[in-house]
């Protein structure tokens, strides 16, 4: 098994339902993961461990909405439960199941049910109902953009999912940076170009 480091960055990018999206600095997160070994289609296993795994929450600091910060007061901490797939190491392509709860809250005042969120962030085409994006694999230096769409079914908090208009579906765009000591796939030499 070969370490693979993940760091978040700025650039990123969320929709919810019909609403514009949002402009997220996801500087400052990440997590390490394991490369398995190649698989017959040249395919390694790439593995997270959540509890390692940390993700920027939306605030007024990260999060900007129609050019706007968010208010102050509002949080949305983003607690990973699975990030795991495959990466092709001739294309670069990556394929990553990600599950989360998202927890909003304003202040103490208001603290609803989270929602789930269950996806899968890859570096091709994301595509739903709504909404639509393009990945982007990795680069000679790491950089990736994984995208995904998710189906995002009520929390039960009857003002949230009014508000957010639930069920419904959202977009994600992670701009990220992989990183790993020798540059290969699972110490076979064969380099990410």
């Amino acid at each position: 098994m070969t370490p693979l480091q993940l760091a978040t960055l700025g650039g990123c990018g969320l929709r919810i339902g019909a609403y514009p999206g949002f402009s997220y600095d996801a500087r400052g997160g990440g997590g390490q993961a394991q490369l398995g070994v190649s698989g017959s289609d040249g395919r390694c296993s790439v593995v997270f461990d959540p509890a390692g795994l940390t993700i920027p929450p939306l605030t007024w600091r990260t999060t900007r909405f129609l050019g706007l910060p968010l208010p102050p007061g509002l949080c949305i901490a983003i607690e990973a439960q699975e990030l795991a797939g495959s990466l092709d190491p001739r294309s670069g392509g990556l394929e990553l199941r990600f599950t989360a709860l998202f927890h909003c809250s304003f202040g103490r005042i208001y603290r609803p049910p989270a929602l789930r969120i269950a996806t899968t962030l890859a570096t091709g085409r994301a595509t739903g109902q709504r909404h639509r994006a393009e990945g982007t694999a990795l680069q000679s230096d790491g950089s990736a953009l994984l995208v995904g769409v998710a189906r995002v079914e009520p929390s039960g908090d009857a003002w949230l999912d009014r508000f957010l208009g639930l069920p419904d579906e959202a977009l994600a765009a992670l701009r990220c940076r992989f990183s790993w000591p020798d540059g290969s796939c699972a110490g076979d030499g064969r380099a990410i170009t």
